[in-house]
């Protein structure tokens, strides 16, 4: 006989794999929703991991990008820096300047960092031109895609000039810069033409160096190039270690999350495929007798039986490759948005390593039982046929029969005794489904805590400005004290709060300003947010400790307490503008602004801190939009300006994890219901002769459907008492890991997310999952026949 394919051997298992439909389909359905979860979870493992440094080295990021004086330093010196010892690429020079243009609605736009090159191709930060394309000529630009959206969709204008006759700038494209060297492109004429005494002319170089890893390497490429130059030239740069930093907290916090879901789904896929190949095997007995007894030889059995699971895993497992790669594309894309990344798209090895994974586990899971067949003797294997063992499960039949239930309702209770170890698979397999199902809602439920928790200021109706610094562009940092300061001054704060108590339809409302100050024992400055009037209305979620109530109180973040060394009740000596002041920390905040570094306090406790914020609550029936737009008419003469808040929406990566976790959960619900499906469809057909006896006694069909329902019922009941507390725990594993991976504890809003109804809800869906899988065979069960049922062993 032939090895695989040809032959007696051939058609054995090609009639194997025909007559088991519903199996080879469940086999094929199963393998392929698990592969394609692994390919999906393997895909944002990847992405996830370190996303900065894959984007970075694709586009030959820029390691550190200086602005020079090109009055001090020509073209061709700049050029010649290239030279220099450590320097492996440069590019530029760039002319470069700061604009602050209006869009097409009139609104102000922060200050950007507008840089002219004629091409987005060089040798250091080669951009991504994700939409659009390149500025050619006078009147185009080309913004970050960090802009993208509805207010600066192709073709968008935006004024950079109150003078009349003044040319606006169409936007003809947006392009990533995985070095955030600006914020916006046009031509170098276009640039130049744009520059002004406010805002002056720079020359942008960008290098890469042979040593780049830490702080220091990066100072001392520094310092080589200042020296290279004439003094003065270099104005001022920036380390891309910065935005490295930035882009991998923004990262870390996905990758428990995706591990606890990749773990869920490889346990998962074995649990279900190998019941599936081993139901397959088991439930074949009479055959492998049949086989031996024509001549079949143990080791071609084993083959025959192996290949009969092989054939429809490798259909499945060829299909969940391509689905799992559809469904990650549109999760990836959003991925780079969210980690401001080049294009991401899934490894191939990803789509190497996970088939040739589940072949190999559809292997072995396949031949254990069908090395079991191999070994059984020839008239063992005719005689037990597809029955299960004499006596198994008697107990159970004795026990339900005792229970107050319809017959048809005891007799499915007792039947999953009489096979353990599938009842066992079973029960792992909707216990797993309850697990994942009970993770994600809390996990969904922790993320929208999470946007909701984040910019408290903007909870507020109104926010009322009074002047003073803008935003900033794309910071670089300063070789020299700048001179001159063309910023208007602040308005004063002190009529503009007049103006707020004066308007009609103000319920109360604080005021803020944020400043950078110096604390003891910290190197450099930290953000310190001051506030005046009663703040609680925007307070952050509190970890420990309580929002700050009076004087000499300062609330920190977790990266304070732990970077610092200090607890709650420990003092901190606080610098603003030559004023010194201890403060006693009275809470930490969930707060992972500026590396969790940001302080809040009273306004108070700094008299020479002036508001430049007023946030303000209206009069119920009273329209925000409305009440801002006449209390600015009112504050605009004085130098100040109010907007209304929009309702808080969550951002993109919240939005991400949050489809994340509803695919990877869909795809595991799924794939546990096949795992029931096939159990009960191999348990309803070595029950035939026994249902059609039942039949033949007077069973209707509705009650040969209770009793296959109720056959699954006590697993899904057990199944969901063991899957939603497990899921609980994880949730409460998870959580806390992703939280410190973003550098932060998590309060308890965030983290006590479960309400007792949710957790009932949770425990039915085991039912669920376990009726849903055992439906159709139900259905099948009921409209068979009896006179076919009876003669059928």
């Amino acid at each position: 006989m032939t090895r695989f394919g040809g032959g007696a051997l051939g058609r054995v298992i090609r009639s194997g794999v025909g007559r088991r439909r519903v199996q080879t389909v469940v086999i094929a359905v199963a393998t392929m929703m698990a592969v394609a979860s692994a390919v999906v979870a393997g895909s944002l493992i990847v992405a996830a991991n370190a996303p900065f440094d894959h984007a970075f080295a694709k586009q030959q990021g820029a390691h550190l990008t200086a602005q020079f004086d090109p009055a001090k330093a020509s073209a061709a010196q700049l050029k010649a820096t290239r030279e220099q010892t450590g320097v492996t690429a440069s590019a530029g020079p760039y002319p470069s300047t700061t604009i602050q243009p209006e869009d097409s609605a009139g609104l102000r736009m922060p200050k950007l960092t507008l840089v002219g090159r004629s091409d987005p191709k060089a040798d250091v930060d080669d951009l991504d031109l994700r939409s659009g394309r390149w500025a050619t000529k006078t009147g185009e630009i080309v913004l970050s895609e960090s802009f993208a959206g509805p207010a600066f969709k192709l073709g968008s204008t935006l004024k950079t000039s109150d003078t009349e006759g003044s040319s606006p700038l169409t936007v003809v494209g947006l392009a990533l810069s995985v070095s955030k060297t600006a914020d916006a492109w046009a031509t170098p004429a276009q640039t130049r033409a744009l520059a002004s005494a406010d805002n002056p002319l720079t020359s942008q170089m960008l290098y890469r160096f042979d040593s780049a890893g830490t702080d220091k390497q990066i100072t001392d490429g520094r310092k080589t190039l200042a020296a290279a130059v004439p003094s003065g030239a270099l104005l001022g740069s920036q380390s891309y270690l910065d935005t490295k930093r930035a882009a991998d907290q923004g990262a870390a916090p996905t990758i428990p999350f995706l591990i606890a879901f990749g773990v869920l789904g490889i346990v998962m896929s074995v649990i279900i495929v190998g019941s599936v190949t081993s139901g397959a095997v088991g439930s074949s007995l009479r055959r492998i007798g049949i086989l031996k007894a024509i001549g079949f030889t143990p080791r071609e059995v084993v083959r025959a039986y192996v290949a009969q699971a092989l054939i429809p895993a490798a259909v499945g497992i060829a299909l969940g490759v391509v689905l799992g790669n559809l469904l990650a594309v549109p999760l990836l894309d959003d991925t780079e948005q969210a980690y401001g990344t080049a294009s991401l798209t899934v490894a191939w090895w990803v789509d190497v390593v996970v088939p040739v994974a589940a072949l190999v586990v559809v292997g072995v899971a396949a031949l254990v039982p069908a090395l079991r067949a191999g070994r059984l003797r020839t008239v063992e294997a005719i005689a037990v046929g597809r029955a299960p063992r004499t006596g198994r499960g008697q107990w159970a039949h004795r026990v339900a029969g005792r229970l107050p239930l319809p017959r048809a309702v005891t007799y499915g209770l007792a039947s999953p005794f009489a096979h353990p170890v599938r009842t066992v698979a079973m029960l792992l397999a909707v216990a797993f489904g309850t697990v994942a199902a009970t993770f994600a809602v809390g996990l969904t439920s922790s993320l929208t805590a999470v946007g909701e928790a984040q910019d408290p200021e903007d909870r507020a109706a109104v926010t009322v400005f009074a002047g003073g610094p803008g935003p900033q562009p794309i910071e670089v940092k300063p070789e020299a004290p700048a001179e001159g300061n063309s910023e208007a001054p602040p308005a004063d704060p002190a009529r503009i709060r007049a103006a707020v108590e004066a308007q009609e339809g103000t319920a109360s409302y604080y005021a803020t300003t944020q400043e950078d100050a110096t604390v003891a024992g910290v190197t450099g400055s930290v953000s310190l947010s001051l506030y005046e009037g009663d703040s609680r209305p925007g307070s952050y979620e509190m970890i420990t400790g309580h929002w700050i109530d009076g004087a000499g109180q300062v609330v920190v973040a977790s990266g304070f307490l732990e970077r610092t060394g200090t607890q709650l009740g420990d003092s901190v000596r606080v610098t603003l503008q030559g004023d010194t002041r201890t403060l006693r920390i009275v809470g930490e905040a969930f707060d992972t602004e500026d590396d969790g570094m940001q302080l809040h306090a009273g306004m108070a406790d700094f008299p020479a801190a002036e508001p430049r914020t007023f946030l303000v609550e209206v009069k119920s029936g009273v329209s925000p939009a409305d009440y801002a737009e006449k209390l600015a008419e009112v504050v605009r003469p004085l130098g100040g300006d109010a907007m209304a808040n929009s309702p808080s929406q969550q951002d993109n990566f919240v939005l991400i994890l949050q489809s994340m976790a509803a695919l990877l959960t869909l795809m595991l619900v799924s794939v546990a219901g096949l795992g029931v499906l096939n159990s009960v469809v191999i348990d309803t057909r070595e029950r035939v002769h026994d249902l059609g006896v039942c039949k033949a006694l007077g069973m209707s069909p509705r009650q040969t459907v209770g009793l296959v329902l109720a056959s699954v019922a006590g697993i899904g009941v057990l199944g969901g008492l063991i899957g939603v507390p497990a899921g609980f725990a994880l949730h409460g594993i998870v959580l806390p890991v992703m939280g410190h991976a973003a550098g932060t504890d998590l309060p308890p809003s965030v983290l006590d997310v479960y309400v007792p109804w949710q957790l009932v809800l949770l425990g039915l869906a085991g039912i669920a999952i376990a009726m849903l899988g055992a439906l159709l065979p139900a259905g099948w069960a009921a409209k068979a026949r009896t006179a076919v049922a009876l003669r059928t062993e």
